[in-house]
């Protein structure tokens, strides 16, 4: 069942009022929005999370380093499977890897490591001189390590890691 529609609409008299009603409940009934940081939500979990709160869910996106949100998704974007548009205190980028095949000038969507600049940005890791130089380059820039793609309607979305890490 899929209740957002092209509206983007959270709520529904009939379904809130049987079912979803008790999920808002269990939070207290006075959810207004949610909102998550975390790693890229699958599509099915953000909508479930709307339908189910009958709210606004808000799906975000930064690090530490960028002083945590530097792409946050609208309250009236229907689709899910996205980390929205920059914020204003933020500037982004892509930037080729060849070795994996990402380039900034791919068709239909550009794609590459995503980096940010702004007064947001840190200035270096403390007492660690090479980390910072990889992290931030030449020109301010910080490097995430992550892999985007901008969508047609300029959402930022996150499809891989410059280096996969596994930790058991």
């Amino acid at each position: 069942m899929d209740k957002l529609g092209s509206s983007g609409q959270t709520t529904h008299a009939l379904y809130d009022k049987l079912v979803f009603n008790k999920f808002r409940e269990s939070m207290g009934g006075r959810v207004k929005f949610m909102i998550t940081g975390s790693a890229p939500l699958a599509k099915e979990i953000v909508n479930f999370m709307k339908i189910a709160m009958c709210c606004p869910f808000y799906e975000g996106y930064g690090q530490t380093e960028t002083t945590a949100g530097s792409c946050l998704t609208r309250s009236d974007d229907p689709e899910a499977g996205h980390v929205g548009g920059v914020l204003p205190h933020s500037e982004m980028k892509l930037v080729d890897i060849p070795e994996m095949n990402y380039f900034s000038t791919d068709e239909p969507y550009p794609r590459g490591e995503i980096c940010f600049k702004g007064p947001n940005n840190f200035v270096g890791y403390f007492k660690q001189h090479d980390k910072t130089l990889e992290a931030i380059d030449n020109d301010g820039w910080v490097h995430t390590g992550d892999i985007g793609a901008i969508l047609t309607n300029g959402a930022l979305k996150i499809i891989d890691r410059k280096k996969n890490i596994f930790k058991l």
